[in-house]
Formats: C-alpha cells, sequence, structure tokens
C-alpha cells in the first residue's frame, strides 16, 4: 500500500514536472513571437528596413572602428621598417630592425631606433631593462581582456566605454616622451598593456551584438583589415617622423614619435565617441522601430533575446560558463595554433631582406626589402575580404578556415626549402593573405559556436584572443641573425602549427555536427539558445560548420 502510494507520487510529480516543462516552453516560445511593428511588415518591407539599418550601422560602425584599430595596431609595427643606426649595427649586430630585439609591441620599438639618440641610449637604458620595458605590456593586455569584456557587457555602452579606453592609452602612450628612467618605463608600459587590452576583444564582441552569425565573418574582416593596412604602411609614417623631426623644438625623434601617436589617438578617440551606436537596444540615435529591429534580428538568429538575458547574467557568471564549455578550449588551441603560424608576419622585412643575398642587390638596400614588403598586405586585405564574404554567404566556416591553411604550408615548407629568389617570394606572398584570412574567420567561428549568453561569448572571446597571443613570447626566439637566410626552424614551426590548426578545426567540426544532429532530434544542447527541450529544432538554431 505504501508503495502503492509513493508510485502515485511519483507519477504525480512527473506530471506536475511536465506541465512546469510544457509552461517554461510556451513562454519562451511565446518571447520569439515578433514584436507587433515586425509582424505587421510584408517580407519586402522587412527586407528593405533591414538593409537600410544595416546601412546604417555599418557606415557609422566599421569605418570607426578600421581607425581605431589603425591607431591600436600602428605603434606596433614601426621597428620592423625603420633602418637601424650604424650605431646599433654596431652595438647589437644587426642587420634589420625585426632582427634588433624580440617581439616589439609598441612605439618604443621604433623609439629604440629613432634619432641620433634613440630612448634606449637616452634614458641609459641596459638590453634587460629594455626588453622588459616591452615585455611587460603583455603582462596587464593579456590578463585584462576577459574582465574588459565582462564589464563591456554589464555597463552597455560601447560607444562610451571603448573610446575612454582610447583616450587614455593615447595619453599613457604620449607621456612616453617624458619618462626619464628605465623604472618610470615600465610603469608606463605595463598601464598601456592593461588598457590596450579593453579594444580588439571588445570591438570583436561588439561586432556580435550587433550582426547576425551568417554577417560576421565579413565584419570580423572589416576590422582586422586595420591590421594590415598598418602593417603594409604604417613604416612611412614612422620613418618621417625620425628622419624629419629629430632634434626639432629640441625633442629627441623617438620623444616625437611616441607625442605625435598619443594625440593623434585622442583625437581619433573623442571624433569616435560622437559617430559609434551603442548595443541595439542602447542607440538613441536609431529610431523605436529601428532599435526593435536590430534587436530582434539577433533574437530570431539566435533564439534568445541578448539585452535581457545579459542582464540576467552576473559578472563572473559568463566566464564560469565560458571556462566549462570544452568548445571554448578546442577554439583557444585552433586561434593559438593560427596565430603561432602567423608569427612571420611579425619578423617579415627579415624575411623578405633574405631576398636580397640573391637578384635583388646586396643587404644595404633597405629600400627594396621596404618595397616587397607592402604587396603581401595588400594581397592580404583582398584576399581576407573574399573568404569572408564568401564564408558569410555560404554560412561554412570549416573549410573557410582549413583551405586556407593549407595554403600556409605549402608556403612555409617552400620558404624552408629554396632561396631562389621567384619561389620564396611567391611563398612570402602567400603567407600574408592565406594566415590572415584564415585567422578572421577564425574570430568569427568563436561568435558562431557561442553565442549566448552574451556574458559567456564575451569571455569567450576574450580568453581565447588573449591566449593566442601568447606566441608573441616565444616567436623572436624563431628568427635570430644566426639564422639567415633560411629560417628554416622557424618555418618548421609555422609549417606544424598550421597544419594543427587544421587538425584542431576538424575537431570542432565534427563536434559541431554531433550538435547538430542533436539539435535535429529536438534534444537539449548546453550554450545552443539555452532553451528546454525541442526548442531548437522548432526555431531552427544550428551551429555554423
Amino acid at each position: 500500500m505504501g508503495q502503492d502510494a509513493k508510485m502515485r507520487g511519483d507519477e504525480t510529480g512527473s506530471a506536475d514536472d511536465k506541465v512546469e516543462t510544457i509552461n517554461v516552453e510556451d513562454a519562451r516560445l511565446q518571447r520569439m513571437q515578433p514584436p507587433e511593428f515586425i509582424r505587421n511588415l510584408t517580407p519586402e518591407e522587412r527586407a528593405r528596413l533591414e538593409k537600410v539599418l544595416k546601412r546604417k550601422i555599418d557606415l557609422r560602425l566599421l569605418p570607426a572602428i578600421i581607425i581605431m584599430y589603425i591607431m591600436n595596431y600602428i605603434d606596433r609595427w614601426v621597428i620592423r621598417l625603420i633602418s637601424p643606426s650604424k650605431k646599433l649595427i654596431k652595438k647589437w649586430g644587426v642587420r634589420t630592425n625585426a632582427e634588433v630585439g624580440n617581439l616589439l609591441s609598441n612605439n618604443i620599438a621604433a623609439a629604440r631606433l629613432a634619432g641620433k639618440v634613440g630612448l634606449e641610449e637616452d634614458l641609459n637604458l641596459t638590453s634587460t631593462e629594455f626588453q622588459t620595458s616591452v615585455s611587460i605590456l603583455f603582462v596587464g593586455y593579456l590578463l585584462m581582456q576577459i574582465p574588459s569584456n565582462l564589464f563591456l557587457n554589464k555597463f552597455g555602452k560601447p560607444a562610451i566605454y571603448l573610446p575612454a579606453c582610447m583616450t587614455i592609452w593615447g595619453l599613457i602612450s604620449a607621456l612616453t616622451a617624458v619618462c626619464t628612467n628605465a623604472a618610470g618605463l615600465m610603469a608606463n608600459r605595463f598601464f598601456l598593456g592593461i588598457v590596450e587590452a579593453a579594444y580588439f576583444p571588445g570591438c570583436l564582441y561588439y561586432l556580435s551584438c550587433w550582426y547576425t552569425r551568417k554577417e560576421l565573418g565579413f565584419r570580423t574582416a572589416v576590422l582586422y583589415s586595420g591590421a594590415l593596412i598598418s602593417g603594409a604602411f604604417s613604416g612611412f609614417i614612422a620613418a618621417g617622423v625620425s628622419w624629419g623631426m629629430d632634434g626639432a623644438r629640441g625633442i629627441g625623434a623617438w620623444r616625437w614619435l611616441f607625442i605625435i601617436e598619443g594625440a593623434a589617438t585622442i583625437a581619433v578617440a573623442i571624433a569616435c565617441m560622437f559617430v559609434l551606436p551603442n548595443f541595439p537596444r542602447t542607440t538613441k540615435w536609431l529610431t523605436e522601430e529601428e532599435r526593435t529591429l536590430a534587436a530582434w534580428r539577433l533574437q530570431e538568429d539566435i533564439g534568445e533575446d541578448d539585452w535581457v538575458n545579459s542582464e540576467e547574467q552576473t559578472f563572473w557568471q559568463g566566464a564560469k560558463m565560458a571556462f566549462l564549455d570544452p568548445k571554448t578550449y578546442i577554439l583557444t588551441v585552433l586561434l593559438f595554433c593560427i596565430v603561432a603560424s602567423g608569427t612571420v608576419t611579425n619578423f617579415f622585412p627579415t624575411v623578405v631582406n633574405t631576398l636580397q643575398e640573391g637578384a635583388l642587390g646586396n643587404k644595404e638596400n633597405k629600400n627594396i626589402s621596404l618595397l616587397l614588403t607592402a604587396p603581401p598586405y595588400v594581397l592580404g586585405v583582398i584576399v581576407t575580404y573574399l573568404n569572408a564574404t564568401h564564408a558569410d554567404k555560404t554560412g561554412e566556416r570549416y573549410w573557410h578556415i582549413t583551405i586556407p591553411m593549407w595554403v600556409a604550408v605549402i608556403a612555409y615548407i617552400i620558404a624552408a626549402t629554396t632561396t631562389s629568389i621567384a619561389p620564396r617570394y611567391l611563398s612570402m606572398m602567400l603567407m600574408v593573405p592565406s594566415v590572415y584570412s584564415g585567422f578572421v574567420v577564425g574570430l568569427a567561428w568563436i561568435s558562431n559556436t557561442m553565442p549566448r549568453p552574451p556574458a559567456k561569448r564575451a569571455a569567450a572571446l576574450a580568453f581565447v584572443n588573449a591566449v593566442s597571443n601568447c606566441s608573441s613570447i616565444y616567436a623572436s626566439y624563431l628568427y635570430p641573425k644566426s639564422a639567415d637566410p633560411h629560417y628554416t626552424v622557424a618555418m618548421i614551426v609555422n609549417c606544424c602549427t598550421a597544419f594543427i590548426a587544421i587538425c584542431t578545426a576538424t575537431v570542432m567540426r565534427v563536434v559541431l555536427v554531433r550538435l547538430n544532429k542533436k539539435l535535429d532530434a529536438g534534444i537539449w544542447v548546453e550554450g545552443a539558445i539555452n532553451a528546454v527541450p525541442g526548442e531548437g529544432a522548432v526555431n531552427g538554431f544550428r551551429f555554423k560548420v
């Protein structure tokens, strides 16, 4: 009798649970009903309004973030394009700028070489002190990306937050010009890394809050084109400052580099504060109908309201969810290997300069190296745009990552096995476009794979980006002067990491295909749309593979 009562109780409990589940599902499906404004639109009217909305956001968002990223990235390139002084050649035994130091990350690099008396000599720095002042930037840069993205998600106003951070890092960079000793320089660089950490992962999250998953690839390519543009042309700016302003108003060239770069950064930041949108629900210069449509596009794409859900997340809950998801670590390995395979771009003038041992002339003709460095980056911009656009059009990610990485593998094999001018320069023309085009689609794949909740997406983007940049730590050791001209070890390492990236992308594809099959069967999948069982199939959400 007691057992019968227990069974009846279980049946009752089961029925209650079933009713509760149905009620939850009904509530979620009710939230998936379009707002009245959108329900009353014909398909043609909605398509027209979406086109107008996207054009308005594109025109205000994309040019601004490109310019901001150029300012963020340009100072990381100058050492690679300014010729070392004879004093430094004698002191350090270097022939090209990239051989002077480790992977250098800011105007501090150019300052080391700029003018008759560079930063290192002016501040009486030892080699160890200089390298420490360079490397310490990465400490703050890597540590602050996740907290910054979580704060951005909670604050909800990127049009204020990102330009404010940019203004601060511009001020800190300009203040480098007043440093008088190693301690002051190191403190300056540490705080600069903390503030600069907000920008790139913040922009990746920013884009994912405005564009659907099928639109992210191209927009991510637009953002990253800032790095490619700066890589192609920033050397001319730095060289002009170094050669034309040394001693002007009694100020050395290395100090002018920081002053000019910092002032330009602050000016751009202030202008962008009046141009950038916030998030769809917090952008005041959109009409109420446009805000509704912008928010609904994302909700329809995923099955969940981005902004409402973000308000329900605690500050650290997103990080916890990202760290507990195995997909985070698969994507981290993938992006780390892609970035690691592209470390050659950090020393590209060094590698290009090896061509001069052949028919291009002697090693002293630096102008030839300067000219030959630009075309791979110009081609890289074109290929990156085309690859990302096609990835968005087809909704496919895997092949748009792995095919470029296979091209990179071939390029590194050619570079490692020959010093002949034509095939070696061909390999260099392939290195930059292949790595960058695969990397951009890989970045979009993060948001595609972990779209909701937004706090989790913000944490995942920051974590993956931070870890992937750790390849900068060892990269400089792959390009010693003794390895010139083949740089065989570097090319082999780059080749291997590109191949590992291909293997990791394959693992990611297998995982996502299996999850999509579960969604096809109406089985609940963690991180898909945080829905009750079956809603994934009802709303048609699928991971991009």
